[in-house]
């Protein structure tokens, strides 16, 4: 007679365990990333086992990013405030106050996204005759159609500029604050804007930040805005960017790396490590991810259990940002906070030292 196996019985935990799956990025993934970004990627997934955050901005990312951001950030008629904007507007009368009399400014706009929380801001110097021109970058150059869209519509008859860039490898060129003739550098000041709270999103915020002190000038400010607090405080409820940005890049990751949905989940946690709020991945079974394409063929390894990073976030205590402001050669100036006090706005420049 054969044996009566009940309906819930589990396998062996050796046989389990031995059970391995095979993911292999989508084509579309290929087509979105360069030799370049896709090297990253691997690397990335092997010594930090991460997929940068930055890269989910690129290709349909763009998208899910404008749509997040419309639906959720931009103010509403009925009242609904956006942080960010609020924030510019309350520091307007102290950036604009401190433009050497008669001179015209760059509003330099590193991750752009769509552009929409600099408007306002814009429109006012704007009205005063104070913006030169404005420079998009970004990494993400689906990103830069839509900010070169919107800011064409809203001022036809200002210099728009716009270039694809990672500030966490690079500097920004020079080259973008050529004068229209193309001999020689603008000498006018520059904004550079690093809005999103993005600041808080980056692996390495020294380099960033070293990135940006390196393109600046002695006239020139730095503005960034991120969240304040204390991470390792996080009570585990999720909202804001961490429930739906992060549900979309889950679903993201998952189709561009070619893992069924059956087989990871979600974790969102705080990270001793980075004193960060992280989402991650975690893999229930061991996995074997194969990048075959791009002349290339690699396989990163991910054992059952282990987890993946998908999204971060760090959030500013004073002294804290003091001192990363200090190891960069930058200088805070000036910041303001919104009513809540759970936001901040950042006004750097070049250490005097």
């Amino acid at each position: 007679m054969a044996p009566n196996f009940h309906s819930n019985s589990q396998l062996p935990s050796d046989i389990s365990t031995a059970i391995s799956r095979t993911a292999k990025p989508s084509s579309e993934f290929y087509s979105i990333f360069s030799d370049e970004e896709v090297s990253g990627i691997i690397h990335a997934l092997e010594v930090k086992r991460e997929i940068p955050l930055k890269y989910s901005y690129k290709g349909r990312g763009a998208k899910i990013w404008d749509e997040f951001y419309l639906k959720y950030v931009i103010p509403r008629w009925y009242g609904r405030s956006n942080v960010e904007i609020d924030l510019l507007r309350d520091n307007f009368q102290y950036l604009n106050g401190n433009i050497q009399r008669g001179k015209r400014v760059n509003i330099v706009d590193v991750g752009a996204g769509n552009s929409y929380p600099v408007k306002k801001f814009i429109r006012r110097l704007n009205k005063l005759g104070k913006v030169n021109k404005y420079i998009a970058l970004d990494i993400s150059e689906e990103l830069l159609h839509l900010s070169r869209n919107n800011f064409r519509k809203w001022f036809p008859l200002v210099e728009f500029i716009s270039s694809t860039i990672d500030i966490e490898n690079s500097c920004i060129p020079q080259i973008l604050f050529q004068n229209q003739a193309g001999i020689e550098v603008d000498d006018t000041a520059k904004i550079f804007l690093h809005l999103g709270v993005t600041i808080g999103n980056h692996q390495n915020r020294d380099v960033v930040l070293k990135n940006f002190r390196d393109s600046m000038g002695k006239n020139d400010f730095l503005v960034f805005t991120n969240e304040t607090g204390s991470n390792s405080a996080w009570d585990g409820n999720v909202r804001g960017g961490c429930k739906y940005h992060v549900e979309e890049i889950y679903r993201w990751v998952k189709n561009k790396i070619g893992v069924k949905s059956e087989d990871c989940e979600l974790v969102r946690k705080y990270d001793l490590k980075t004193d960060s709020i992280i989402a991650n991945m975690k893999f229930l079974y061991n996995y074997t991810i194969n990048f075959n394409q791009m002349g290339m063929d690699k396989n990163i390894e991910i054992s059952e259990g282990e987890e993946i990073t998908i999204w971060r976030h760090h959030k500013y205590e004073i002294p804290k940002l003091l001192q990363e402001l200090e190891r960069s050669g930058l200088q805070l100036i000036h910041y303001s906070t919104d009513k809540y006090k759970s936001h901040i706005m950042a006004i750097c420049q070049v250490a005097s030292n």
